[in-house]
């Protein structure tokens, strides 16, 4: 549990620092692990699944900030762009594209994929294997260019 003793320690540092927004968005992160834990029944929440809540809410908030510039609410995408920074500090490292293209390369060996027909297949391997570390517009754009070729 020490993803939620850090998120506890960085809620009572924004309490004390009146920083409102902040605390807003580690509350957030806090209810979402809360949920995750007493959904499992086990009470505790992986360090997997704890990133994976982490990435979903950073794309929730750039898929919401994109939309807001669209729109032209500049007000609101600032507030959008400010969250996903304070997400952003919490997602786990994430996997440069040449690992990537290594990894679904091997995928593709593995599964005997010869043609874009396969790319389910490989996509089932590799979105396990790389969930949280990789974003899967990402995965899925390698995969198709190296099945492609």
């Amino acid at each position: 549990m020490a993803f939620m003793d850090q998120i506890n320690a960085d809620i009572k540092a924004a309490m004390l620092a009146k920083e409102k927004e902040k605390l807003a968005v580690l509350r957030d992160i806090k209810s979402k692990m809360l949920l995750e834990a007493t959904s499992g029944g086990s009470g505790e929440v992986s360090d997997e699944a704890a990133a994976k809540i982490i990435l979903k809410l950073f794309k929730q908030r750039t898929d919401t900030y994109e939309l807001y510039v669209k729109e032209g609410r500049d007000d609101l995408a600032e507030e959008e762009k400010f969250q996903a920074g304070v997400l952003e500090s919490y997602m786990p490292e994430m996997m440069s594209e040449e690992e990537i293209k290594a990894e679904a390369a091997a995928a593709i060996a593995a599964t005997g994929a010869s043609g874009p027909q396969d790319m389910g297949k490989v996509m089932g391997v590799l979105t396990g294997k790389l969930a949280g570390k990789a974003d899967g517009k990402v995965i899925a754009a390698t995969v198709k260019a190296l099945l492609n070729n």
